[in-house]
């Protein structure tokens, strides 16, 4: 649970943009996305793999 203390005579836009602000860095959003629906091990694993593939590729065309 996300705690705000809201000093005295705040804006409240002020206190609800620290509040997004902290949400955000929670996670707690791309966690329920992900939980959504499952995903196989093997799936998962096969992303990462593509996603290294990638990266290694973009290192190499910078290197060039």
């Amino acid at each position: 649970m996300l705690i705000i203390p809201v000093k005295d005579g705040e804006n409240i836009d002020r206190a609800l943009k620290r509040f997004k602000r902290k949400f955000d860095r929670t996670k707690t959003m791309r966690n329920l996305r992900e939980r959504k629906q499952f995903t196989k091990p093997s799936v998962n694993r096969r992303r990462e793999i593509q996603k290294a593939a990638y990266i290694q590729g973009l290192r190499d065309k910078e290197n060039i």
